[in-house]
């Protein structure tokens, strides 16, 4: 005898294929995965089979975003280098000229030491003597770097605190100069001269350091 149950409707079809992922959100999370692997291994050591494994997205799926694992690897720099740039994203316009610059060099100290995997892929990125970074579009990076330090040396200078003759690329470089090192050497600085660089007072001791070389450089004497 045929069974007079109804026939339960049929499933829509994004029920079958499963709950669909969001792209940004699939992005990320293969840029913050990816991230970890190049710079444990670097790009040659790297592999998009222990990318995937790290994350819930197929190699198909990574490929499909990034086309290549070279690709990826450029993905990941150049959101290394926004990260970075966040530090000019706060209103220095608010603040007088020299909390304005204290403001922005600790910042800038801070993000270095928050991203120490970026640390690493950029320091790999330069032994490779740049190949990748040379396909990316700096323009708006370096008019933002550039423009955001300008006025606060400008401002400062024309209250008659700061010298006027300071080069905002150069003031950018030493900042970033002094900050690098600080994380990219932490392990061999440590070793050698018995200091341990995770120690939260060390670490504040050198950030007041450095704050306070940027600002006598371009504090008027």
């Amino acid at each position: 005898m045929a069974s007079t149950k109804p026939a339960s409707p049929p499933r829509p079809a994004a029920a079958r294929r499963g709950k669909q992922r969001d792209p940004e959100l699939t992005r990320g999370e293969v840029l913050a995965a990816a991230t970890e692997e190049f710079a444990e291994k670097g790009l040659h050591g790297a592999r998009v089979d222990e990318i995937a494994a790290r994350t819930a997205v197929s190699k198909h799926m990574i490929y499909y975003y990034f086309g290549s694992k070279d690709g990826l690897y450029s993905a990941v720099l150049e959101r290394a280098y926004a990260d970075f740039r966040a530090v000019e994203q706060v209103d220095y316009e608010a603040l007088d000229p020299v909390g304005a610059l204290a403001t922005l060099v600790g910042n800038t100290f801070d993000v270095h030491l928050q991203h120490p995997n970026v640390i690493r892929i950029i320091m790999s990125e330069n032994l490779d003597r740049g190949r990748h970074a040379r396909g990316l579009d700096h323009a708006a990076q370096r008019e933002l770097v550039i423009s955001t330090v300008g006025r606060i040396l400008a401002r400062g200078a024309a209250a008659g605190l700061f010298r006027g003759d300071i080069d905002p690329l150069q003031i950018h470089m030493s900042i970033s100069a002094l900050s690098f090192y600080f994380v990219a050497n932490a392990y061999t600085f440590g070793e050698v001269f018995g200091v341990n660089i995770a120690d939260e007072d060390v670490v504040s001791r050198r950030r007041a350091e450095v704050i306070e070389v940027m600002l006598s450089r371009c504090l008027v004497r």
